[in-house]
């Protein structure tokens, strides 16, 4: 799914589900980041549209990638959002001004990984487990449909379940 927005759905889910353990601003970073290699082969006509960043070597590289540099990125974001909060709405989405390093981690690692996985699903050209594997054993294991409505509903639900927890929290 290469430059799409799907992969933003699972991650709203996990934020949901991990709340504060888990930055989607950084979630995001790394999908972008990961879609560096084919934009540049789209733009250009020139390389293998999902060569090596989307496999688990690339993506670790890329996350360690998105660790280092999310930071930045979150900060950047919060100043240019979080002036225009409420006081409801830092309550409500109880941003924090710093990400933990375990944060960073996690929701580096789970962004690229995940990103390889649907990826893997969608494009017969990902090789996921190159060197070891020029193989993708789950490519379309799903319909691209399917796994379409799969991001979206996730993504639905994740938003759904955020703010349900969210205003309970916001009640006590």
């Amino acid at each position: 799914m290469p430059i799409t927005p799907f992969h933003m759905g699972p991650g709203m889910l996990i934020k949901a589900l991990l709340q504060g353990f888990f930055s989607l601003i950084i979630f995001g970073w790394a999908q972008l980041l990961m879609d560096i290699q084919p934009i540049l082969v789209v733009l250009t006509g020139e390389g293998n549209l999902h060569g090596f960043s989307h496999t688990y070597i690339g993506a670790t590289l890329i996350a360690i990638f998105s660790i280092i540099t999310g930071r930045w990125v979150y900060q950047a974001i919060m100043i240019f959002i979080k002036k225009d909060f409420s006081d409801y709405q830092k309550k409500l989405f109880d941003v924090p001004k710093k990400l933990t390093l375990r944060v960073c981690v996690l929701s580096a690692f789970i962004g690229t990984y995940s990103h390889v996985l649907l990826d893997s699903i969608m494009h017969a050209d990902v090789e996921p487990y190159y060197p070891i594997s020029l193989e993708n054993d789950i490519n379309l294991i799903l319909s691209i449909e399917n796994l379409h409505k799969l991001c979206i509903y996730t993504g639905l639900l994740g938003v759904t379940i955020f703010f349900i927890i969210r205003s309970v929290k916001l009640k006590k």
